[in-house]
């Protein structure tokens, strides 16, 4: 019989995990399935607990919680993997802010949707994203993307604000970090033999498609075609970060004269002047790097998703 490990976050979504676990333990009873539940309890918690169950032979490590839940549960895993001491295949109950692992992942938003998922049982193997550098000079798995300069900003930004939940805090936050940060560093950009020098206000590698809950960055990603899809913003001003804003929420941006779209399987990022804040899922990788390589892992992760049309 297939044995679930739920590691739910009680904090994430301003309460809203805590809130859903008697929610997803009646839905599994209903289901009659094996499962074993714990509540992290300090951030970095969950990569423990998966690892750890990983180690115990649990056949299905599931995140409950936002899009920093599901990064470190992903995390756990790989770690595991990578170890050599077993394998797991992942699934998600999405009821952070951002959700937009799952979003990218196929997996619906809800308890009730996303326990039905996991009973359907579908899987695929999609791609994971390692970051080098900045806090994690040993790398750090993702599975949505990874965000430098404004958005990276935009995402610190947003964890401050605690009265606004959903995209609307992320919406906040970015009007707010248009006063904060709108100075484009000096940026080298390596990838697929060439390299860019150039003024970034953003960069965004995506593996999903969506940040922040509700901005497009890489409307036509694929997390199981080998490559990311790259959105670098060049030097603007507010008003033109603001016009910006509903071309990334439309995922219209690639037009505009100052977005450079591409793909790429690797990516090293330089900071000529100024300075790197970055993050991967919305987890901080660093404040003030000053450089990060991002490489892509085809198929690395097993999870469980609705099928893709």
């Amino acid at each position: 019989m297939i044995r679930y490990k739920i590691i739910a976050n009680p904090t994430s979504g301003r309460g809203a995990g805590e809130q859903s676990i008697p929610l997803i333990q009646n839905q599994l009873n209903q289901y009659k399935m094996n499962y074993d539940i714990i509540r992290t309890e300090k951030p970095q918690h969950a990569i423990n607990l998966a690892e750890q169950a990983v180690k115990d032979g649990y056949d299905i490590i599931v995140s409950v919680g936002g899009d920093g839940t599901a990064n470190e549960v992903l995390n756990g895993i790989m770690n595991a993997n990578q170890k050599g001491v077993g394998s797991s295949v992942m699934g998600i109950i999405s009821v952070g802010r951002g959700n937009d692992f799952g979003y990218g992942a196929n997996i619906p938003k809800g308890v009730d949707a996303a326990c039905k998922t996991l009973l359907d049982d579908y899987r695929m193997r999609i791609d994971v994203g390692k970051a080098t550098g900045g806090n994690y000079p040993e790398g750090r798995y993702f599975g949505n993307g990874v965000g430098i300069g404004f958005d990276a900003v935009v995402g610190f930004e947003a964890q401050k604000i605690k009265k606004i939940q959903g995209f609307l805090n992320y919406m906040v936050a970015a009007l707010k970090t248009m006063f904060l940060y709108y100075n484009a560093p000096l940026l080298s950009l390596e990838y697929n033999g060439n390299t860019i020098t150039q003024n970034c206000l953003l960069v965004s590698v995506m593996n999903g498609r969506r940040m922040g809950g509700g901005f497009m960055m890489a409307p036509e990603a694929s997390n199981h075609d080998g490559l990311f899809d790259l959105c670098i913003g060049g030097k603007l001003t507010r008003p033109g970060i603001l016009a910006l804003i509903p071309r990334f929420m439309k995922g219209t941006q690639a037009s505009h004269p100052k977005i450079i779209t591409g793909r790429t399987n690797k990516l090293t990022v330089k900071a000529i002047n100024g300075s790197l804040p970055a993050h991967a899922d919305g987890e901080t990788l660093c404040t003030e790097g000053k450089e990060l390589v991002l490489e892509i892992l085809p198929q690395q992760l097993e999870i469980i998703c609705q099928p893709y049309e």
